[in-house]
């Protein structure tokens, strides 16, 4: 069982990536007891990142993950994405780029590989040239990303994934409980785990058979992701209840505007953040928002003293 957190990005004042920040957000998320980050997702904004950004963001995430990794004898797991382009030439690019700065995983955005939604032997086509391009030691993942729009995996692609075996991992964004559980079936056997975005259905899945959690949410309380994990284990019933608080807390994600919600968050949890973000149409917080996200981190405060002491 993983959590994993999707990795934002922070920004300067002059609108530049905020490397410094960025490394201090990866000893908050290890520190926090969470298994990994999901580098260079579409949290971290990188429909608006240069590849020159995306690459040096995604190599001092991964070398300081991996110092505190061998650091503390606990494994911490990064895995990467990167690439927007449309063409597969300039796709193989950047996810060789972002091989090369180093990743646990090259993770796959679904709808690149059906950017018209033409259909699964255009997608599996288009997923087999594309692995030809990239190097043959590079384990690989898919996340069904919602933008520019969601392009769910089906049973033919799954087959298609299990007959490669590269593929180890994929976030699950389909928000629905049975379709993930019928999907953990079809990969039964094999290596290939699936961990739901969606904090909602997450107990349901993780006492299911799924295999944990990589969402927006372990950037507002990781702490509590981490506890989940061990209390279903441990004491079920208690995890119960705090999965049923956290997929309530999770409603957040639709009430305000992300990620600037969760860089607020992260000034409040004592790592400054300019309220800056390159995705269209993302202002500052309002006073009323800043309010709400303080009202959240009160909540997540007494529930950390609740569940994790």
């Amino acid at each position: 069982m993983q959590m994993l957190t999707t990795m934002i990005t922070p920004f300067c004042t002059d609108g530049s990536v905020d490397y410094e920040t960025a490394l201090r957000y990866v000893d908050f998320y290890f520190d926090s007891g969470i298994d990994g980050i999901f580098s260079v997702c579409q949290s971290s904004e990188i429909f608006y990142l240069s590849l020159e950004e995306r690459v040096k963001l995604n190599t001092l995430v991964y070398r300081r993950a991996k110092e505190l990794e061998k650091k503390h004898g606990r494994p911490f797991t990064v895995v990467s994405s990167g690439h927007v382009s449309d063409s597969l030439e300039g796709q193989a690019e950047e996810l060789n780029a972002i091989w090369r700065s180093g990743t646990d995983a090259l993770v796959l955005i679904t709808n690149r590989l059906d950017a018209k939604n033409e259909g699964d032997d255009v997608f599996i086509e288009n997923c087999r040239r594309l692995i030809e391009r990239l190097p043959q030691d590079a384990r690989l993942g898919l996340y069904e990303c919602p933008y520019p729009y969601k392009r769910l995996v089906t049973p033919k692609i799954f087959d298609f994934c299990l007959d490669v075996g590269r593929f180890d991992y994929m976030k699950d964004t389909c928000c629905d409980a049975a379709t993930l559980l019928a999907r953990k079936k079809q990969l039964e056997g094999s290596a290939f785990r699936l961990l739901n975005a969606n904090c909602q259905t997450l107990y349901e899945t993780m006492t299911g058979g799924g295999d944990g959690y990589c969402g927006i949410m372990c950037n507002y309380h990781p702490r509590l992701y981490a506890r989940l994990r061990e209390l279903a284990v441990s004491d079920p019933e208690r995890a119960r209840r705090l999965g049923d608080l956290l997929g309530t807390l999770g409603f957040i994600e639709n009430g305000l505007p992300y990620p600037m919600s969760a860089k607020y968050h992260m000034t409040l949890c004592g790592i400054p953040t300019e309220q800056i973000a390159r995705k269209p149409d993302c202002a500052p917080l309002t006073e009323y928002q800043m309010g709400c996200v303080r009202q959240l981190k009160a909540i997540t405060d007494r529930l950390e003293e609740e569940f994790c002491k």
